[in-house]
């Protein structure tokens, strides 16, 4: 955990920049740049590039872009309410962030405007390709928080009811890998909980808000996890090279985020309990247990490749069937993050999720 006068500072030095980006690329998640069908200046500049890019190829880069825009719309959420605000206020929800560390406000508002970034990209490019960019705005309908600070507009996501898988807490600490068959129990049962404050009355309630705090801790690592394994399971899937080096650049600013979470989940759980409702974070350091270890953020090396190997630092799981587009798309539902979305948005993103994982290297 970082405490240092000079860590705080710096943090406070870029509130300032860093939440106008935030407020930009907020603008451009919804605005019509970013989501309409119309052709981009890019676009109009490499008319001669249609068609340049083969199906499979597309349809990596649809679903990514759709899962981006998900990604940002959550994002956004948490920043709103919990990450770096203008006039450098502090509510109850952003003290909880800062006693898992004083610079939890900072990577909220740094991960919102990076996942901004990758669907503003995607999207970009897609239309520079001659392709139709992603367009999720007819699902803009959800019901977000009405405490102080949330804007009030239409959502993607639903961050209150949600149910976290905290398995990969203990599988990046495993020596085992799930692409051999291995599985984890959950670290903590979380189910139907909210992680953000709904309205101002979860403010008033100190161990409250910090329950709150603790399992948007554990729910940003488990969505940026996933996101490690997607790019790294597509990656393997395209067959022009520039989309490979979008898949790997975008893949690494992902692990990056992971990395982050890892430690601040693990402050959430290094410290005295805290119960709230009947959901208990106890301290993972008492009694020790190194599938529990609280300060360990790297990944254990593991199986890889073949289990007669050597065992190897990796992003785990790669492989379709735990890592694809279809386990990503599934792994969103299950957290229930679409509660109230009607069937349409589950087909959506379901069939484009099989198109990105139907997609073979080399195939027109």
């Amino acid at each position: 955990m970082k405490n240092s006068e000079d860590m705080v500072k710096r943090s406070v030095n870029r509130r300032s920049f860093l939440r106008n980006g935030v407020l930009a690329g907020g603008a451009a998640v919804a605005g019509a740049g970013l989501l309409s069908s119309g052709k981009t200046m890019l676009a109009q500049e490499n008319d001669d590039a249609r068609g340049s890019l083969d199906r499979g190829d597309v349809a990596i880069l649809r679903f990514v872009a759709a899962a981006e825009i998900i990604e940002s719309d959550l994002w956004q959420q948490y920043a709103e309410l919990g990450g770096i605000t203008s006039d450098s206020s502090t509510n109850p929800y952003q003290a909880a962030f800062q006693v898992l560390d004083s610079d939890g406000l900072q990577y909220i508002t740094s991960n919102t405007n990076d996942e901004i970034s990758h669907a503003t990209f995607l999207n970009a490019y897609l239309e520079s390709k001659g392709e139709e960019p992603v367009n999720l705005d007819e699902f803009r309908t959800l019901q977000g928080s009405q405490a102080t600070g949330a804007q009030n507009i239409g959502r993607l996501t639903n961050l209150m009811h949600l149910t976290v898988d905290t398995s990969w807490y203990i599988r990046y600490r495993s020596t085992t890998n799930p692409d051999f068959g291995a599985t984890y129990p959950q670290a903590l049962t979380i189910t139907n909980r909210t992680s953000i404050p709904i309205t101002d009355a979860d403010f008033d309630n100190q161990m409250h808000i910090q329950a709150i705090a603790n399992t948007a801790a554990f729910h940003f690592g488990t969505v940026e996890q996933a996101g490690s394994s997607l790019y790294a399971s597509l990656g393997q899937k395209v067959t022009h090279a520039e989309v490979l080096e979008i898949t790997l650049g975008i893949g690494a600013d992902e692990v990056a985020h992971f990395l982050e979470w890892v430690d601040f989940a693990g402050n959430a759980v290094s410290g005295p309990p805290v119960t709230d409702n009947g959901l208990t974070f106890p301290n993972f350091n008492d009694p020790p247990n190194p599938l529990l270890q609280t300060n360990l953020i790297f990944p254990v090396p593991c199986e890889f490749i073949h289990p007669k190997l050597p065992h190897c630092a990796v992003i785990r799981p790669i492989t379709d069937k735990f890592g694809g587009a279809v386990a990503a798309a599934n792994g969103l539902v299950g957290m229930n993050l679409f509660m109230g979305q009607p069937k349409k948005f589950f087909n959506t993103l379901m069939r484009m999720a099989r198109e990105a994982d139907a997609a073979r290297r080399g195939q027109i």
